[in-house]
């Protein structure tokens, strides 16, 4: 009796060290994540010679005079102006062609259907490179070349597709009867897409916009190579800062700062569809 009752109580006092390994790993893993972004936030608050001048792990000098500059130039703040506009553009744009096509791949059957999605997702496989010349010459001839809608449309080509990924697996796990049990109740198509499909793959929807959000946010290539001045994005500003006196390096880190918190603002709208993406969804 001694030896059975003995037993979880060697468990108990096996599993705390455990416990307690997994929680410092946690953290240390938290601190690796996050070390960057503090850093970046340091270098932001300081003046340029200070972080010239040598290693610190805090401003010495506490300075707010680069988030000034960012906020008062038009060449920088219009950079972020033009980032979210052509970035909301090609959300809206590549969930509205998504969302038809991935209900038309989880609903039909039809000759070629598995080789035209796979086709679709080759585009997101493929580098921005590979692009990056026909559609300057496409814009430039058709006069396109320097707008938001021509970085938009551009980025659809690989948002599209992982729009439609995600979307499809979401939509695959909606049963077919919904869609005939709405038909017999007299919804049209485009009554019963809107009121009650639609609502049922919401966390698909927030995953989807998600994505596209970010991966449009922080693409450089083209958005670099279709714009020049009168929508240039915040990433092609950063990368054109070298002047006589070299890099203002304490300006490109609180541009870098600024450029989080778009994305962080989509993350904290979304986080409930997100997790419940990555729990039901295919991403």
């Amino acid at each position: 009796m001694s030896d059975l009752t003995a037993t979880p109580t060697c468990s108990r006092g096996l599993g705390l060290p455990a416990v307690k390994v997994s929680a410092v790993v946690m953290v240390l893993y938290l601190l690796f994540l996050f070390l960057p972004i503090y850093w970046l936030i340091s270098m932001s608050l300081k003046t340029n010679s200070e972080i010239l001048g040598g290693f610190g792990l805090w401003p010495k000098n506490l300075t707010f005079q680069n988030y000034v500059t960012i906020l008062t130039d038009p060449s920088w703040y219009m950079g972020y102006v033009n980032s979210l506009i052509y970035v909301v553009e090609n959300t809206v744009i590549s969930l509205t062609v998504a969302l038809p096509a991935a209900y038309a791949f989880s609903r039909y059957r039809f000759m070629g259907d598995k080789h035209l999605f796979f086709w679709l997702l080759t585009n997101r496989m493929a580098p921005p490179a590979v692009f990056a010349l026909p559609f300057f010459q496409l814009y430039s001839s058709i006069g396109l070349f320097d707008t938001h809608i021509a970085v938009a449309l551009a980025h659809c080509l690989f948002n599209v597709p992982l729009a439609v990924w995600i979307l499809e697996g979401f939509m695959r796990g909606v049963p077919k009867e919904i869609d005939e049990t709405a038909y017999i109740d007299g919804y049209s198509f485009g009554r019963f897409f809107v009121k009650i499909f639609m609502p049922l793959i919401a966390s698909g929807i927030g995953v989807a916009a998600f994505f596209c959000f970010m991966f449009s946010w922080v693409e450089l290539l083209l958005s670099r190579t279709l714009t020049s001045v009168n929508a240039k994005a915040i990433a092609s500003t950063m990368t054109r800062t070298v002047s006589a006196a070299g890099l203002d390096w304490g300006v490109l880190a609180a541009a870098g700062v600024l450029t989080i918190v778009p994305g962080a603002l989509v993350i904290w709208f979304v986080r409930n569809y997100i997790a419940k993406g990555f729990a039901l969804g295919r991403v």
